[in-house]
C-alpha cells in the first residue's frame, strides 16, 4: 500500500438485478465532485449511458437528462434489470496516486471478491470489463489471458462449493472520453458483446 496517500473504499453497492446474465465491471468511480448521479459511470462526460442509449433506443441521448446535466437513473436501472445486466467494479479499495480518476494512476489495494459476487448471480455467464486495468484484474482473479479490446477469453471460476463456472470475459473499450475511439464505434463493440450474451 502507498502509505503517503489515503485509501478509498468503493462508495457504491453492487447493482445485482435478479436473473442477471452479465456482470459488467469498471475499475473505480471518479471522485464524488465529478458525479452527476449516485450510480455507476456517474460523470456526465462519460459515454457509457450514451452507448446504452444507442444500442437499446437508437439514440445517444435516450438516457441523458441534458437540462440537468445528468442521466435518467430510474430508466437506466429499469433497463439493466429488464435485460439482466449487473454492475460492480474491480477495485473495492484503491489509492489515487495522482488524486484523479485515471486508471493509470489507480492502485488497487483490494480487488472485487469475484467468487462472492458471482455467488449472488447464479445465472451469470459472461463478464465484461470496461477498460484495461479492470480487464487485468479479472484476468488475474481467473488465471486467464487478458482479452484484446472487443474480444473475449474463456475463463473458469471455482466457486466456494468447489463447483467450476465457465464464463466469457469480454474486454470492452473504455467509455471515458479520454479513450481515442468514436462513440458510435464503441457502441458497436458493446452491441456485439450484448448480442453474443443474448441481451440484445
Amino acid at each position: 500500500m502507498n502509505s503517503e496517500m489515503p485509501s478509498e473504499t468503493h462508495p457504491l453497492e453492487p447493482f445485482f438485478p435478479p436473473h442477471a446474465k452479465l456482470l459488467m465491471c469498471g475499475t473505480f468511480p471518479p471522485k464524488q465532485n465529478r458525479w452527476s448521479m449516485p450510480f455507476y459511470y456517474p460523470n456526465f462526460i462519460n459515454d457509457m449511458w450514451r452507448i446504452f442509449g444507442l444500442i437499446y433506443f437508437g439514440s445517444r441521448d435516450a438516457l441523458v437528462d441534458a437540462s440537468e446535466k445528468t442521466f435518467k437513473l430510474d430508466l437506466i436501472k429499469s433497463l439493466l434489470t429488464e435485460k439482466g445486466i449487473a454492475l460492480s467494479d474491480t477495485g473495492k479499495e484503491v489509492v489515487r496516486i495522482k488524486d484523479n480518476a485515471s486508471d493509470k494512476w489507480l492502485q488497487i489495494d483490494r480487488p472485487i471478491d469475484l467468487v462472492s459476487s458471482l455467488a449472488e448471480l447464479p445465472e451469470c455467464r459472461a463478464l465484461a470489463t470496461t477498460g484495461e486495468k479492470a480487464a487485468g484484474v479479472i484476468a488475474m482473479l481467473t488465471g486467464s489471458e487478458v482479452p484484446k479490446v472487443g474480444e473475449y477469453c474463456d475463463c473458469t471460476v471455482r466457486m466456494g462449493d468447489g463447483v467450476e463456472r465457465k464464463f466469457r470475459h469480454w474486454r470492452m473499450p473504455s467509455s471515458s472520453r479520454a479513450y481515442p475511439m468514436k462513440l458510435e464505434s464503441k457502441a458497436e463493440f458493446y452491441r456485439r458483446m450484448l448480442v453474443d450474451t443474448g441481451l440484445v
